[in-house]
């Protein structure tokens, strides 16, 4: 069967070439129809926030021509290097983005760095419109002492590790403590812990008989001989300021192998404080409130006890250094301080008391957020928020320019929260081209950027290409009972492409 865009785009041109109805009013599509040029837009990132943006584009308007640019020689950003290996269900809106990278008016260009191999200004030259959903590929750095000390890792190299990103694949994290510290308490930092935690017997199952996961191989080498067994998930608020949500927090509580460790102490006078709280927020304490100070059914008590492994929440902990061991040559604990609220409900601030503690242990992993980068001088960008100045998608100043999820907004919210805002700056755009506020000359569009790109000895790839090493991952993964085994060598991808590293 034709892939839906393909299918839809045929409906659209046969019902452009219907007549109107006498008297009646063009259609938005109609009065797109009524340009000389298609217009060309280009998509620079290809994750969730430039597919869902393209897939906007090319539905809401017939004619348009969407290229989407991406740095990595392979599609799909975060759901690829960031969803956690045994969420492969959160992976499946890979299939509506290939159904939109096959359609004939869509062109994806892997292996091409914009701000280094091509101008934001050279593609605004070659384009009607330009949209920035590059996302955010950097961390927030802790910015204590000892930050630097071997041991310390972000969560977000961590989880490009064991995901396969190739810029991670060389990390070689140590685990041969027996204590994990994660900072921050977010949907990343459970990922981060449940990985951890994940008995080595049980990644096998898993591996060899649900083939739930994508986990690379080298990885999974390294899980094996962990010595891991605590896991400590710190945050400088309480149990009601925690930004991970309930299904992770339940993943976590009901990981084979392990027990939860929480105090008692840090849920006192929440049972009335929730009442008043949105109910999401209310169900997710409840859950924390339960565990930490209910005694367990015998069935689950009887599972505890045969536990190898620990994690626990400390709330009210603020990193203030990472400390080394006597010959200073790795990380050997944290020194927290202790903290209290300032304020109510989820705005409250974490103060200090002057109080702190220092927790033991070799591995530690911050879990603080993500931030975006600026990509070229010619783009305004708000480096202490981390975003592209915009009004609903429209790059403050600088007509043309557009940008969608996270280097829009920052980064939060999940995959969903991102189709919406992208399909809101593709809508913002549209608009802008019905209005005439874009160029209505023509433009080159790819053309001049190829020309471009060959000129400085850039060779893009296309999205057929990424099928090939795509056919070529899954083939190596069936041997090991996996749905797939991750490339993470950019110059063999060349070479397994015919092309020279």
């Amino acid at each position: 069967m034709a892939p839906r865009c393909w299918r839809w785009w045929h409906w659209s041109a046969w019902r452009r070439t219907r007549p109107p109805p006498a008297g009646s009013t063009p259609s938005f599509q109609q009065q797109f129809s009524t340009q000389e040029q298609p217009p060309q837009i280009c998509v620079v990132g290809s994750g969730p926030a430039g597919f869902y943006t393209a897939q906007h584009l090319l539905k809401h308007h017939p004619r348009a021509h969407v290229d989407i640019y991406e740095k990595q020689l392979v599609p799909f950003g975060l759901v690829r290097f960031g969803v956690a290996p045994d969420h492969p269900e959160v992976k499946n809106v890979i299939n509506t983005f290939t159904q939109t990278a096959r359609s004939d008016r869509c062109a994806f260009r892997g292996n091409v760095a914009v701000g280094r191999d091509v101008a934001v200004s050279e593609l605004r030259a070659a384009y009607h419109a330009v949209v920035l959903s590059y996302g955010a590929e950097d961390h927030q750095a802790l910015e204590i002492p000892g930050e630097e000390l071997p041991g310390v890792f972000s969560a977000r190299a961590f989880v490009g590790w064991y995901n396969g990103l190739p810029e991670n694949r060389e990390l070689a994290p140590d685990l041969s403590c027996d204590t994990a510290v994660i900072l921050g308490q977010g949907n990343v930092a459970l990922d981060v812990a449940r990985i951890l935690l994940t008995p080595p017997e049980h990644l096998e199952v898993t591996l060899l008989l649900c083939q739930k996961t994508d986990i690379t191989e080298a990885a999974l080498g390294v899980l094996r001989q962990s010595r891991v067994k605590t896991v400590w998930i710190v945050g400088r608020r309480g149990p009601l300021q925690v930004a991970f949500t309930i299904k992770e927090l339940r993943e976590m509580i009901q990981l084979p192998g392990t027990r939860p460790i929480l105090d008692p102490a840090d849920f006192l006078g929440l049972q009335d404080t929730i009442k008043e709280v949105p109910r999401p927020r209310k169900r997710l304490t409840e859950l924390l409130l339960r565990t930490a100070t209910e005694k367990p059914g015998v069935e689950e008590a009887a599972r505890q006890a045969l536990a190898s492994r620990t994690w626990g929440l400390r709330f009210f902990r603020s990193p203030q250094r990472v400390l080394p061991s006597p010959d200073g040559r790795r990380v050997a604990g944290v020194r927290l301080a202790v903290t209290r609220l300032e304020g109510v409900g989820e705005a409250a601030r974490a103060a200090p008391t002057g109080d702190t503690e220092d927790l033991p242990c070799g591995l530690v992993l911050s879990s603080v957020g993500y931030k975006s980068r600026p990509i070229d001088p010619s783009v305004p960008f708000d480096p202490k928020l981390g975003v592209i100045p915009n009004m609903e998608g429209r790059v403050i100043d600088v007509p043309g320019l557009y940008c969608s999820g996270w280097v829009k907004r920052g980064p939060t919210g999940v995959i969903a929260t991102t189709m919406t805002d992208s399909f809101l700056t593709g809508q913002m755009l549209l608009q802008d081209l019905k209005a005439g506020l874009l160029p209505s000359g023509p433009r080159p569009g790819s053309a001049a950027i190829e020309a471009l790109l060959s000129s400085r000895g850039v060779r893009p790839v296309s999205f057929s290409d990424w099928e090939k090493l795509d056919a070529e991952e899954v083939s190596r993964g069936k041997g090991a009972g996996k749905p797939r085994e991750k490339l993470l060598d950019p110059q063999e991808m060349l070479r397994l492409l015919g092309r020279r590293a």
